[in-house]
């Protein structure tokens, strides 16, 4: 017996949820194409996501002690923004499938035979072990195009983003469904702690992990001291030691590494001295090397995936080819990676004259310190990047996230996975303004990502095994569009409009699928329906079928695709 069309259809109105919420949110909708993806929402919904009294809240039950979420609020005045930036689920899929293709090209003996004869000394240590925490993948997103910018391997934001995501609120049932959970936070900061633990035993330690030290230069005096002591609660209530310490008030002795009186079994490395070379750095490097502490993530995660002279590499198709990288593995990272090139000072005027459309950063650069933009160039600084270690990037843009309606308020933002052992554990944005990222523009910082599947790609609120229902609405020209679930519901409950459809019949497809690991595998039920649009773009009412002779061959291969082409092509890739 088919299944009988859900309830959202029905003639009867459905109540509007109270305020401005609904009409936010259907004054957004109503604008949009009915075909128009998710990331149109970053240049029409304006709503504010960020409950600031649920943030401090929520700041002062993680840090656990008063007067610290104010320290952060004075400190950090431009960490968090306000509003979320919206990326469809194709993109964060295709992020998850860029770290898994690193990942695979990093593992070749060739690959690391190479890169590692060209590093420092202490980066050959520890060929296997340890995987390194919180790789940070950083994405630029600008309409089709998906870029990879760099590989981070002391990402910062993390705990910051757990928090932010207990403080969101949604403007409207819709936005619910897509913004980040209280469960989902949690659930990533238990991955957090088991990721350290993973590290312990990788390392080949037998007893349980015990201490972990925090480990940056003057942490007090870091702009994002404030993580380092969500790290310390984190690790104390999962029945850790903590501490939060200076490389130079570390000590070396009787095989051991300590601060003060505890003996250190693992440091969460937080330091931009990649290789243990500074003179403060001295005890731990000697730690290190001797195997007398777990380290990460340590010195050879860096030369294999943050020296931004590996981005050469990976945007190079004969050179992975030579390194035996598999064809498909091949597309993903050409087709995500912007072309790079290591800077020679023989090739300083044929790069002088394509700068317009590059970005030169240092090979062991961070933070966007010392980096350009090639139309920023004056004579002086390109003679310091010839004489320097830089590589240069073809241009991908950031994103564009406008918070009013006022386009001079138009933030850039970009992306940035964070990542270990190859899965994308989080995807969060950042929001700017100006040549780099930053976190001194008001409105700007971290943002949280509102999408329909979380970081690894699988489909919110869909558990694995479990089905889900898909929509489609066949117009009277022929178009067949696939309607996400937020803005099915909106429309069926009047939360929302769609003039381009004012007036017409439309032809409603309702799909009932089985799900495998989040994503459609097979079509359980089909049913079919008349659903007639009042001159406002509302959906008004739904009969049956009035031709059995509907969807056509082509309509419904159009549907097929639609549904599963994405989801093969993911797991063939």
């Amino acid at each position: 017996m088919p299944r009988p069309v859900p309830h959202l259809f029905r003639n009867e109105t459905t109540a509007l949820p109270a305020g401005e919420r609904a009409e936010s949110f259907a004054a957004t909708v109503s604008i949009l194409a009915p075909t128009a993806k998710i990331e149109q929402l970053n240049r029409e919904c304006f709503c504010l996501s960020l409950d600031r009294d649920a943030l401090a809240r929520a700041l002062g039950a993680e840090l656990g002690q008063p007067g610290l979420s104010e320290l952060v609020r004075e400190r950090c005045p431009f960490v968090f923004a306000a509003q979320p930036v919206f990326v469809a689920a194709p993109r964060i899929r295709r992020m998850a499938q860029v770290v898994r293709a690193v990942e695979s090209v990093v593992a070749l003996p060739a690959y690391r035979e190479q890169t590692l004869a060209a590093a420092p000394a202490i980066a050959r240590l520890g060929n296997t072990g340890p995987r390194g925490v919180f790789f940070g993948y950083d994405f630029h997103l600008e309409q089709d195009r998906l870029g990879l910018i760099e590989i981070n391997t002391n990402a910062g934001g993390a705990m910051l983003n757990a928090v932010l995501a207990r403080a969101q609120r949604a403007c409207c049932e819709a936005m619910d469904s897509m913004a980040p959970t209280q469960a989902s936070a949690d659930a990533f900061e238990q991955r957090i702690v088991d990721m350290f633990r993973q590290e312990w035993r990788l390392a080949g330690r037998s007893r349980p992990l015990a201490s972990i030290a925090i480990v940056d230069t003057a942490p007090p005096e870091q702009y994002l001291y404030a993580e380092f002591l969500l790290f310390q609660q984190l690790f104390e209530r999962h029945g850790l030691r903590a501490v939060i310490a200076d490389p130079s008030s570390l000590e070396w002795r009787n095989g051991a590494l300590w601060h003060g009186d505890v003996a250190i079994d693992l440091v969460y490395n937080r330091l931009t001295d990649f290789y243990l070379e500074q003179p403060e750095s001295a005890a731990l490097r000697e730690a290190y090397v001797h195997q007398g502490v777990v380290l990460t993530p340590h010195p050879q995660a860096h030369a294999l995936y943050a020296d931004k002279r590996q981005l050469a590499v990976f945007s190079d198709a004969a050179r992975l080819q030579a390194l035996g990288v598999p064809e498909a593995t091949r597309r993903v990272l050409l087709h995500a990676v912007p072309h790079t090139e290591v800077v020679n000072a023989a090739d300083g005027e044929r790069l002088w004259a394509a700068r317009r459309g590059l970005f030169f950063k240092p090979v062991a650069g961070f933070g966007s310190r010392a980096a350009y933009r090639g139309d920023k160039l004056t004579r002086r600084v390109w003679q310091e990047i010839l004489a320097g270690d830089y590589v240069a990037q073809a241009i991908v843009p950031p994103g564009e996230r406008r918070i009013d309606e006022d386009a001079a308020h138009a933030m850039k933002f970009d992306l940035r996975a964070y990542a270990y052992d190859g899965d994308a554990q989080w995807v969060a944005a950042r929001m700017y303004q100006g040549q780099t990222t930053n976190f001194r523009t008001p409105g700007g910082g971290f943002a949280p990502v509102y999408s329909t599947v979380d970081a690894s790609g699988r489909t919110l609120r869909h558990p694995a095994g479990d089905h889900a229902s898909y929509v489609f609405l066949l117009d009277e020209a022929g178009g067949v569009h696939a309607v996400p679930h937020a803005l099915y519901v909106a429309l069926a409950r009047h939360e929302a409009a769609a003039p381009a459809w004012a007036g017409q019949n439309l032809r409603l497809a309702d799909w009932y699928v089985r799900l495998k690991d989040g994503e459609p595998d097979a079509i359980v039920n089909e049913t079919y329906g008349l659903a007639h649009v009042d001159a406002h773009g509302r959906i008004e009412s739904v009969g049956a079928p009035a031709d059995a002779g509907w969807p056509t061959v082509e309509e419904r291969g159009r549907m097929h695709a639609m549904l599963f082409e994405a989801a093969e092509a993911l797991r063939d890739a």
